[in-house]
């Protein structure tokens, strides 16, 4: 099916226009995605890094859809705690403070830079020097920083300015950089050229695995090895029926697509899908009884089993009465918050391939890695992904995640590429948006940004717009934060159509088609 236009939607107007030029240039969605997640490294310095990981889920007008997963293996280096550079590190989020952990024991085996050139080798269709062009203009002649970017250096701040090749980067006056100012980086300038020659052998076998394996030895877990046995894996995606359309998630390893799909069937199999709009009251229900399915089914110990859809279990009928009945559906959740430096790039090119990519680098782990000038993951110590403790994943484990790159189809074709930023807010923020451009008659940009509200722990965060009326009859049952604006804590879903684009303006999103 070829559409019109190009559709591109991403969290900074750099990184798609990036995405443009491969476009203009003859690329496909492929082709522009892989570039425009390079130069978001560069310009969302704060959200993705070639030092993370991440999914890219592709629908190719020709052929069959497929689940690139090249998110982070748990490294296989010795654990003891008193040989690990491992700590926690507050971060102020404006009224509320919170404890990351960073430092090299928390960097996981990174797949960023594996997976987006194994894409691009197995979906392109322009040379990888022109693919990565855009990226190393960005790095050596520098950016401007958005005001949305640099508040998001400013979060995490701390992590960003721990070591002194990190000040040197961001706050190279003593301050941290503000938006307007210009951002270069030519150490990772330096890196993507040897890349463009090298490939990703460069990263896994070549002088950058040799890099890391060396910075790493005093205080990290991952070996040469690691980086060497690395594999980028193809998965056939997760298909879910809602509401007349088919959604296609992220399968396991990672728990965001069981979830969702969870959240999803109990609104299908209890019929609110019959008579929309969905109202807000069932929704909040539906995430309760998600949260509760993830406490007690999801343990650190049935990760290591072959997962399947939560839905298709004997025990799915029991959550579904819990969620018919709203009163036993009250007051759960588990999780604990977290900012999540991630970000979701969305293409639907006039051919009709679609790709949604999501790629993450945790918080960042607080150092730059030296001779490439890019960060490296903190996901050994993210809460939301280490639910049983930190690093108790068995050596060379795919970490699961909870990043949920999604295409919707309708009788077959896509007709919404979406993904979010948000951590443990991924999953809400997706359904939320599923169920307002779905069934409750919202357009793409409506339904972006539309309040959201988020449950965990027993308190529901709500944003501004949110009915009241609801609110005040779930004081009872939940503890509400109700939050002045619209919010970064509510995630970043950006998002394209066949015939219009949305970039979420809780980071910066911007949307164009031509």
């Amino acid at each position: 099916m070829r559409g019109k236009k190009h559709m591109i939607a991403a969290g900074d107007k750099v990184t798609v226009e990036a995405a443009k030029v491969i476009l203009e240039a003859g690329g496909n969605a492929y082709d522009a995605a892989v570039s425009a997640c390079f130069t978001a490294m560069v310009a969302e310095p704060a959200l993705t890094s070639a030092g993370g990981g991440g999914y890219l889920m592709a629908y190719p007008s020709e052929g069959t859809p497929i689940l690139f997963d090249f998110f982070v293996d748990m490294p296989s280096g010795k654990r003891e705690e008193a040989d690990l550079d491992f700590f926690g590190i507050d971060v102020d989020f404006g009224g509320t403070t919170q404890e990351f952990h960073i430092g090299k024991g928390s960097v996981a085996v990174p797949g960023s830079v594996a997976g987006l050139l194994h894409v691009h080798r197995r979906l392109g269709s322009v040379p990888l020097k022109t693919v990565l062009e855009p990226a190393f203009t960005a790095a050596k002649e520098g950016i401007i920083l958005s005001d949305v970017q640099a508040y998001l250096l400013k979060i995490l701040e701390p992590i960003f300015t721990h070591d002194d090749r990190g000040r040197a980067l961001f706050a190279p006056e003593g301050s941290l950089l503000e938006g307007g100012s210009r951002l270069a980086m030519p150490e990772f300038a330096g890196f993507l050229d040897s890349l463009a020659h090298e490939g990703a052998e460069l990263v896994h076998k070549g002088e950058v695995a040799k890099i890391i394996a060396d910075w790493v030895s005093y205080g990290g877990l991952i070996l040469k090895e690691d980086m060497e046995n690395y594999q980028v894996l193809e998965n056939s995606p997760l298909v879910t029926p809602f509401h007349g359309h088919t959604v296609l998630l992220n399968p396991p390893p990672a728990l965001s697509g069981i979830l969702i799909d969870f959240t999803l069937s109990l609104l299908e199999a209890a019929g609110c899908t019959k008579s929309p709009p969905i109202l807000l009251r069932t929704l909040i229900s539906a995430f309760d009884v998600t949260n509760l399915v993830r406490s007690e089914k999801l343990r650190i110990d049935a990760l290591k089993e072959n997962l399947r859809p939560l839905s298709k279990e004997p025990f799915f009928p029991s959550y579904l009465a819990r969620f018919r009945n709203l009163a036993e559906a009250a007051g759960r959740g588990l999780e604990a918050p977290s900012v999540g430096s991630t970000t979701q790039i969305s293409i639907l090119d006039k051919k009709g391939n679609a790709a949604s990519v999501t790629t993450t680098n945790g918080e960042g782990c607080g150092y730059i890695l030296p001779e490439v000038g890019f960060m490296l993951n903190n996901m050994l110590g993210e809460e939301d992904i280490n639910p049983g403790g930190f690093h108790r994943y068995p050596e060379g484990a795919r970490l699961s995640s909870m990043l949920a790159p999604t295409v919707v189809l309708e009788n077959g074709k896509p007709c919404l590429v979406s993904g979010t930023a948000g951590s443990n807010r991924i999953r809400s923020v997706i359904v939320q948006l599923l169920t307002n451009f779905l069934c409750n008659g919202l357009d793409i940009h409506e339904a972006t940004v539309a309040p959201r509200v988020h449950l965990e722990g027993g308190v529901l965060h709500a944003e501004p717009g949110v009915s009241e009326d609801v609110l005040q009859e779930l004081e009872g049952t939940y503890t509400i934060e109700r939050w002045e604006t619209l919010n970064v804590f509510f995630g970043g879903a950006n998002s394209v159509t066949q015939d219009r684009g949305a970039g979420d303006p809780r980071r910066g999103g911007y949307a164009l088609s031509f």
